[in-house]
């Protein structure tokens, strides 16, 4: 009795010894080409659409194809290889490595194994915004594949094909940072701003606001506007336009800003045409001019973000035209169009103040 027990027993344990899982694929160390000098692996994450095992293997001769994972899973096993083979320094730009595709499907034909790899993985620089959330640029992408057959009872060659597809894409990635650090803006470190003053004196229909060209009446040309009981009406407006460069990781953003008058959208009636109107309507222009100093002034590097400095600058934009707009209904408003000349004379003062404090006159 005794004996049969041990040999149920010992026929208990081969089965469940032959019943154990395929051993995972463990990649092993590899001394990488290169040595990072603009990044750091901060992240690895698996987006593949079917995460399960990254293979299907034929293990011996006869048998039907088995799952066999990465060991850990694949974003684990990548994380693992790149931190123990990768020199990590994180004062550099973080960047996340996201799985896209990662598959190894094999089948049998008699004593030999041929196998199918593909691969493909992104690269982003990660980000917040100011709320803390993340805000993620996608940077550049690698894709790859292998075919191979191999002996049924070799299977040396499935650890090696997946690794050398993950070296192959970092060395991808270390190519593009070493080629775009300095020139991309997705890369950039700093950003500048110069602006200019578009203040050309000219001949044509428009008049740049300029210190040492005021307004004429000349410079009227539209007919009156029928109904309006207003002694002149002046066209004012502002506006920029602008172009970025990037040199040693720095953005420079030249900006052109200008203040001007349209003459075809200005007029004046014939009986009006006296200095002291001429100077309320000139006080229209010098509000304009007082509005882009200070939009001006609002679009500097601590106001800017890297990856949205765009939309920041045409918000300021909108929000100082709006700004203008009622500056200068307030400014028609206390003067009576320029009627209360105590008023005038207020804001004379008020805006050649501020004129020279922004440095125009």
């Amino acid at each position: 009795m005794f004996v049969v027990i041990r040999s149920i027993g010992l026929i208990f344990y081969l089965l469940g010894f032959l019943s154990l899982p395929p051993a995972p694929i463990r990649l092993r160390l590899q001394s990488l080409p290169f040595d990072p000098k603009e990044y750091y692996i901060a992240a690895v994450t698996d987006q593949r659409p079917e995460r399960g095992a990254v293979a299907r293997l034929v293990l011996a001769a006869n048998q039907p194809a088995q799952p066999v994972d990465l060991e850990g899973g694949a974003a684990t096993s990548l994380r693992q290889f790149i931190n123990q083979n990768m020199r990590q320094n994180k004062s550099l730009r973080p960047i996340a490595l996201r799985i896209l595709q990662l598959r190894l499907s094999e089948s049998a034909v008699g004593s030999r194994v041929s196998g199918t790899f593909t691969y493909a993985v992104g690269f982003d620089l990660l980000g917040k915004n100011e709320d803390g959330s993340e805000n993620n640029t996608r940077l550049t992408e690698y894709r790859g594949g292998a075919n191979y057959v191999r002996p049924v009872n070799n299977q040396d060659v499935i650890e090696s094909t997946i690794r050398q597809a993950v070296v192959a894409s970092l060395k991808n990635l270390n190519n593009y940072m070493n080629r775009e650090a300095n020139q991309n803006e997705k890369l950039a470190k700093g950003i500048r701003v110069v602006f200019t003053d578009d203040d050309r004196i000219t001949t044509d229909d428009t008049v740049q606001y300029n210190p040492k060209r005021p307004l004429t009446w000349s410079d009227f040309r539209a007919e009156p506007r029928r109904g309006s009981h207003y002694a002149a009406e002046v066209f004012t407006s502002f506006a920029y336009e602008g172009r970025s460069t990037v040199q040693n990781g720095v953005i420079t953003l030249n900006l052109k800003a200008k203040a001007y008058m349209l003459k075809n959208s200005s007029w004046g009636r014939a009986d009006a045409k006296t200095p002291y109107a001429l100077n309320h309507e000139q006080r229209h222009f010098d509000i304009t001019k007082i509005i882009v100093e200070r939009f001006k002034r609002k679009i500097q590097p601590d106001n800017l973000t890297l990856d949205d400095y765009n939309s920041i600058i045409q918000y300021q934009f909108i929000e100082s035209y709006r700004e203008m707009n009622k500056m200068q209904e307030q400014y028609d408003a206390e003067t009576n169009h320029s009627l209360n000349q105590a008023a005038q004379e207020r804001w004379n003062q008020k805006i050649d103040a501020e004129l020279r404090s922004l440095g125009v006159k």
